[in-house]
């Protein structure tokens, strides 16, 4: 019989032209790299996958985890019904700018690239004075002149610039042309995929000395060329609420100044980020950046502590 506890995920990381130091300055990881761009937290994919640190499953890949206990009893029933691991959650360190992007939603990318959309939030933990993000279009433009506009090297004036501070929550639907500015330290929730159709990228270079490719006629093809749909909300005031919550994932904010009581039953598992402090989950030591799996039906469990939890459930 497998006893079902609660698991540290070791995450995995990426070394993106644009990544600075924070993950390992400011979270204290060895990411192996000079510069880190991505900590993949939650991380179940083909590029990427969590192996568990401690415990019975110790050293194991998350998936094999999954494979060993079973879907529905490990992840839950709601997300048992996706046709792979639903969520990927990550820490970005934006230490130059990130291309201009667009993700396609499930049906284009089921069809075209044999993987899920992408619609994600964007938490910001933290930012440098001034810092910016491209979020949708400053007014409704038609597909030709997107793609107008990206020839003749002028999208940067179509687009919606926004300066962003510490607590902001920016919702993403796939189709929304966006991109993340230099000095933003984010959060990000999103579908599991690693779909990206970059359509601007300032004229840089990869490792290889070639630029990067753009990917600018599927991006036209799934671009929602008007202003975002969901406002810009800021949550740095609110020590426990609901950043977001729609059909693909509930995300939870939550300040622990003590003790806090959560719980899950068989329909989900509970993924605990710690963005800041320290705090015990059921026991388990947790430091700011360890990220946490709560196996669905687990049931009631205490986080004690001063910290700055994320919870994300399906």
């Amino acid at each position: 019989m497998i006893f079902l506890e609660i698991i540290k995920l070791k995450p995995v990381f990426k070394d993106y032209i644009w990544g600075g130091n924070r993950l390992s300055d400011d979270f204290g990881f060895d990411t192996g790299y000079e510069k880190t761009a991505e900590g993949w937290m939650l991380a179940c994919h083909k590029d990427g996958m969590n192996t568990v640190e401690g415990g019975e499953f110790d050293g194991m890949e998350l998936q094999s985890v999954i494979d060993r206990v079973g879907t529905e009893k490990f992840v839950g029933t709601n997300a048992a019904v996706f046709p792979y691991f639903p969520v990927l959650i990550k820490i970005i360190d934006a230490y130059d700018n990130l291309s201009i992007q667009v993700h396609p939603d499930d049906e284009y990318a089921r069809r075209v690239e044999n993987e899920f959309g992408k619609t994600e939030i964007w938490y910001v933990l933290d930012a440098s004075e001034g810092a910016r993000l491209v979020y949708g279009f400053k007014k409704e433009i038609t597909a030709e002149e997107f793609k107008e506009a990206i020839e003749n090297n002028t999208l940067m004036d179509e687009l919606n610039s926004v300066e962003v501070k510490k607590g902001d929550l920016f919702f993403i639907e796939a189709g929304t042309v966006h991109a993340i500015g230099k000095g933003a330290l984010i959060a990000e929730i999103q579908q599991n995929s690693n779909c990206t159709y970059r359509v601007y990228d300032y004229g840089r270079v990869g490792k290889d000395g070639k630029p990067r490719e753009l990917h600018i006629d599927k991006a036209v093809d799934v671009s929602v060329t008007r202003p975002a749909k969901q406002p810009v909300l800021n949550f740095d005031n609110n020590p426990n609420c609901t950043l977001a919550k729609c059909d693909l994932f509930t995300v939870n904010k939550y300040i622990v100044k003590d003790t806090l009581s959560l719980s899950n039953d068989k329909t989900t598992f509970n993924h605990i980020l710690v963005v800041n402090g320290d705090c015990t989950i059921d026991g388990k030591k947790a430091v700011k950046g360890d990220s946490y799996f709560v196996p669905a039906g687990y049931g009631e469990y205490t986080v004690s502590g001063n910290a700055e939890i994320i919870v994300t459930k399906i």
